[in-house]
């Protein structure tokens, strides 16, 4: 519990701090963010500027105007968008489900496989299949993932129609009532099996596409970390007493592998968070990336700072998973 504690209260001050990192940078965009949201005609009467300008705070010294905004966030409230004139709160709300369901399908897919192919890689180490494995995951690596889209909507899609194009689901499709805002998950608690199918399927193309830079990634980590692990002494003692080699395998090196993969995990899930949103314009998925995308090109400082909030409070929440599971797997972790 001490060691819980000491985390939570240091993730307490990473997210004050990411309030002050949001609102600095976005102060500092070198564009009048007043002309954006009033239009070139609006922005040339000095009245509508000063008018603007008393309603959003923007008249107030910078300091004034962050603490303002602080407790504004303390209380849930994000602002209203200077684009849509709906609140950014209740926009990411609308967005978020949809990125994390594409999130959190592309991170299985890679863990299962990456954690897999570099594991078996390891323990044939030096032979042909740890050379073919190797040789994949960096083919993973160096495909540019915006290019990677293209075309495997051009292959899957428009030239053999395998797979739906775009969207999260047909037009034709109910959409399931919203308890989570994952398609999936809420199809399922609905029981609109053909509404579960219908999504899963739309989320094969772009999970698999986010998923094969994380399985390259994973692969080559995993590899590193189980070989590291192979030499211990605690492994040779455990392979001498003529332990299982399953029970090897999985109780004694995976295990004493998985604190740096899990390190890994937790920044590629926060990375496929923050880093969809080519992937989300190619597909049309609508989600946290295609909406950051819209505010950053239509200078929307509020939708911005909301963007730049949820990302830095969703990696500091993911590193808090992460020591905390340090804690779970290796009990040494939680009196250092």
């Amino acid at each position: 519990m001490r060691y819980v504690a000491v985390r939570l209260g240091l993730t307490v001050l990473l997210m004050f701090g990411v309030t002050i990192v949001t609102f600095v940078l976005t102060n500092l965009v070198p564009a009048d963010p007043v002309q954006a949201a009033l239009g070139e005609q609006a922005a040339a009467n000095p009245e509508i500027v000063a008018k603007f300008r008393a309603e959003n705070g923007l008249d107030q010294p910078l300091i004034v105007q962050y603490f303002t905004y602080l407790g504004n966030v303390l209380q849930g409230n994000l602002g209203v968008s200077t684009q849509t004139r709906m609140p950014v709160a209740d926009e990411l709300a609308a967005a978020f489900p949809a990125t994390i369901e594409l999130a959190l399908s592309a991170i299985v897919f890679s863990a299962l496989i990456g954690i897999g192919l570099g594991l078996w890689a390891a323990l044939k180490r030096r032979t042909f299949v740890d050379q073919v494995i190797r040789v994949v995951s960096l083919i993973g690596l160096s495909w540019p993932t915006f290019w990677l889209a293209l075309v495997v909507y051009y292959v899957f899609f428009f030239v053999l129609g395998i797979f739906p194009g775009s969207g999260r689901l047909d037009p034709t499709a109910i959409a399931p009532p919203h308890v989570t805002g994952l398609y999936t998950i809420d199809s399922v608690l609905a029981g609109q099996w053909s509404t579960f199918w219908d999504a899963l399927y739309h989320l094969v193309l772009p999970a698999s596409v986010l998923a094969l830079y994380t399985i390259g990634l994973l692969t080559r980590f995993a590899r590193s970390a189980v070989l590291e692990v192979l030499d211990m002494d605690y492994v040779k003692a455990a392979t001498a007493k003529g332990l299982p080699r399953r029970t090897v395998v999985f109780g004694y090196v995976l295990r004493g592998a998985m604190v740096p993969i899990i390190t890994v995990l937790g920044l590629a899930f926060g990375s496929l968070l923050s880093g969809t949103v080519l992937v989300e314009k190619v597909y049309s998925w609508h989600g946290l990336g295609e909406y950051s995308f819209s505010a950053a090109t239509k200078l929307d400082l509020p939708a911005i700072m909301g963007v730049g909030l949820v990302v830095g409070i969703v990696y500091i929440g993911l590193n808090f998973l992460v020591d905390v599971l340090y804690g779970v797997i290796d009990p040494r972790v939680r009196v250092a």
